[in-house]
């Protein structure tokens, strides 16, 4: 694809590139904005690290998985192109994170045939790309990617990953949001993202405190969130 307006770097697995991708696709609901959908694997990524004495539980099944859809979504690229990436990553994360918590099975059941195979069908993809889940021949693309993303950031990141204005504009981590904005909120956040974003200067913003993203596969859905009233008559929403 020409340069879109901007490149969205994400891990199908990580919840926080997905709210923000939710976010993203509001945006450009309403603006005249191109993204296009790169790759970057947490598991590469942590490629150095123990996971057991690193992470939680199941954390690195579930990068593992990641990396297997991301080898599906890498051939997909190759041989369907950037919009049935966009399309892919859309059922991904419809499938992992919009389903109930109590309906989910394992993390690593995601890297799987019988977790793609339906994904690919419900967005009109051959099957036959789900042969690219055993496939590492797509990795060096997909570290490629990833490698792309860090050199944008530097290292001490993780996902999603936003550039600006490629190849020239200002690229970062995040924006991390917890909660789906309304589609006014949408347009007033992104307005100011994009303001930090013209910025050359512009570095970092960032706080450690945060709540799980609201979504149904961790166990808190926007429909349980409340609505009160925020700054210049918007809304705020709180769990009940």
């Amino acid at each position: 694809m020409a340069d879109a307006d901007i490149n969205f770097y994400f891990d199908p697995v990580c919840p926080f590139a997905w709210m923000t991708s939710k976010w993203v696709r509001q945006v450009q609901a309403q603006r005249d904005y191109t993204v296009d959908w790169r790759f970057i694997s947490l598991r590469q990524l942590n490629a150095h690290i123990d996971y057991d004495t690193h992470f939680p539980p199941e954390y690195e099944a579930g990068h593992t998985a990641g990396l297997r859809l991301l080898r599906v979504a890498a051939r997909t690229s190759a041989e369907q192109g950037a919009d049935a990436v966009a399309a892919l990553y859309e059922a991904y994360g419809a499938h992992i994170f919009e389903t109930p918590k109590d309906e989910q099975g394992s993390a690593g059941s995601r890297g799987t045939r019988e977790f793609v195979e339906p994904i690919l069908t419900s967005v009109d993809l051959p099957i036959g790309l789900a042969d690219a889940l055993d496939d590492s021949s797509w990795d060096p693309t997909i570290q490629a990617s990833t490698d792309e993303a860090l050199s944008l950031t530097g290292k001490d990141v993780g996902t999603p990953i936003l550039h600006f204005q490629p190849p020239e504009g200002v690229a970062f981590f995040g924006p991390v949001i917890s909660r789906l904005p309304s589609d006014e909120q949408a347009a007033v956040l992104w307005d100011h993202v994009i303001g930090l974003a013209r910025f050359p200067g512009f570095a970092e913003l960032k706080r450690s405190l945060r709540e799980l993203p609201q979504l149904p596969a961790l166990g808190v859905s926007q429909d349980e969130v409340g609505v009160s009233q925020d700054w210049h008559g918007g809304s705020r929403r709180q769990k009940k």
